[in-house]
């Protein structure tokens, strides 16, 4: 696959894949000749509309939120949105990650290069000229109730644009302005609007939404690679994953399981043996019809932030053409929190499922000795690894309650409902961290149980993975200090997308 050297912004709309091929090419980041137009367009309308217009226009010319009834002078313009900056950067906690801030000034950049934000082409430039130099503004990961957007990251992310805040270059943080002097860049005098235009919308949730997609997804597919070595230790069935069962319920991530796990089992010794048993406990039996669910949940959240991501989330919203300006909500985050609450549930499930196969494995059940070691009883072996799994799926279902349903009334009852969704995109984060542990605790384990079932062997495709994983974690013999194995387990995972590559060529 050709790498993407240049993307021009406003050429196209975003897509998970496009975003995803830019983030992992490193792609430089241009606005389009057609971006600058549209952005220009609406930047000289609303100059000439507060120039002679006495209407008062939400944001532009008026304070912000309960403070909207204040006027503000045109001489003041400026230092109306620059205050707006300073005063909302109120985001706290743990500093962001560079890929989510990336993410954020990718995104933001999009958005107002549609033309109907009312800022400066200099704006938007300098945008892309922190994303392609690496200049990652400080961000933190609390503070934002989606609505109206993520005020509070979205001001740290740009109060560099104007010499204040923090940055992150060359792996020191620094100051904003010395971020500028740097680069011999002046910083940007914000017009009417300008303030609002950056800091109002979903960006941030957004952000957030699309690393956890990228995390997530991963997560899918280790899941099933390691379901499928687990259904081999624990001599499963390959009927349930029969393409017959699944066409009679024929949800779309239900067959599209089915067939993976077919094809990762194709040529297993251990699969087509005669079996004593008839069928399975559900945790693999069902494995169709709960990866299927959570591959069903994460591509309608990927549908809903592709709806997002190419839309014009500030306000107010600029139409030059129509003579209009709207305050309305699109700002608002509704859309993401329940998406990203329902994204949660559905990750949760990939661990919660995985838990009980690796329950199951250490039972002694099928010919498997108890705890899967030699010697159970002087030997704990694989007894507490189970613990650490099912503590974190119990944290898990914490994080999966949905954040959406909370709402806290802000900016003196102006703004009385408000979305959280942005502690639904964060808490995403979390989630998939103890996903990565489980999904290492039952890669041990599954790997464990094959290797009680040699000679047999399982697929060629699942003893490629078992001699790559063996190179990094041995057989168990005796009891060994497991976080050690764990450890380079979950080290073996973070290369795993490059080991799966090399095992299919």
């Amino acid at each position: 696959m050709s790498k993407l050297e240049i993307y021009e912004i406003g050429s196209s709309d975003l897509t998970y894949d496009l975003i995803e091929k830019i983030l992992r090419d490193n792609t430089r980041l241009v606005l389009s000749e057609e971006a600058q137009q549209k952005i220009q367009h609406c930047r000289d309308y609303l100059d000439a509309k507060t120039d002679n217009d006495t209407v008062p226009i939400y944001g532009v010319t008026t304070g912000f939120g309960s403070l909207c009834k204040c006027h503000i002078s045109h001489n003041e313009l400026t230092t109306l949105q620059e205050n707006l900056v300073k005063s909302h950067s109120c985001s706290v906690g743990t500093p962001v990650d560079p890929v989510v801030v990336k993410l954020m000034l990718l995104l933001k950049a999009h958005a107002l290069s549609m033309g109907f934000s009312g800022v400066q082409v200099q704006t938007v430039q300098r945008i892309l000229d922190f994303y392609n130099n690496d200049v990652l503004p400080v961000v933190y990961d609390r503070g934002s109730l989606g609505a109206s957007g993520d005020l509070a990251p979205l001001a740290n992310l740009f109060l560099p644009l104007i010499g204040e805040g923090e940055v992150m270059f060359q792996g020191k943080k620094i100051k904003g302005i010395e971020a500028l002097n740097i680069f011999g860049w002046n910083p940007i005098r914000l017009k009417s609007k300008e303030g609002l235009a950056l800091l109002n919308g979903t960006q941030f949730m957004s952000a957030n939404g699309i690393k956890a997609l990228i995390d997530g997804w991963h997560m899918v597919n280790c899941f099933d690679l390691f379901g499928a070595m687990s259904l081999e230790g624990f001599d499963g069935r390959i009927e349930p994953f029969w393409d017959c069962i699944q066409q009679v319920r024929p949800h779309p991530g239900q067959i599209e399981t089915g067939k993976v796990f077919r094809s990762l089992l194709k040529g297993s010794e251990i699969i087509r043996r005669e079996k004593p048993h008839v069928q399975d406990p559900y945790s693999f039996r069902c494995i169709p019809q709960v990866h299927g669910a959570v591959k069903d949940a994460m591509i309608h959240v990927t549908n809903v932030l592709h709806i997002e991501i190419n839309s014009v989330t500030d306000n107010p919203t600029v139409f030059p053409d129509l003579d209009l300006v709207v305050s309305g909500g699109n700002f608002h985050g509704e859309p993401l929190a329940l998406a990203f609450d329902y994204m949660g549930v559905a990750l949760h499930e990939l661990g919660n499922i995985s838990e009980r196969r690796v329950a199951q494995l250490i039972l002694g059940l099928r010919g498997l000795p108890e705890f899967l070691v030699a010697h159970p009883g002087l030997n704990s072996g694989f007894m507490i690894p189970q613990y650490s799994a099912a503590s974190m799926v119990s944290q898990n279902k914490m994080y999966a309650w949905p954040a959406s349903c909370d709402s806290i009334v802000s900016s003196n009852g102006q703004e009385d409902l408000v979305s959280m969704g942005a502690n639904s995109a964060t808490k995403l984060h979390k989630i998939i961290s103890n996903l990565k542990y489980i999904a290492a605790i039952e890669l041990m384990n599954a790997a464990q149980a094959i290797d009680f079932r040699r000679p047999l062997k399982s697929s060629p495709y699942i003893e490629k993975v078992m001699t790559e994983f063996r190179k990094s974690v041995p057989f168990v013999e005796e009891d060994v200090v497991m976080e050690d194995y764990i450890q380079a387990t979950m080290n073996f995972l973070e290369s795993f997308d490059v080991v799966i590559e090399k095992l299919e060529d």
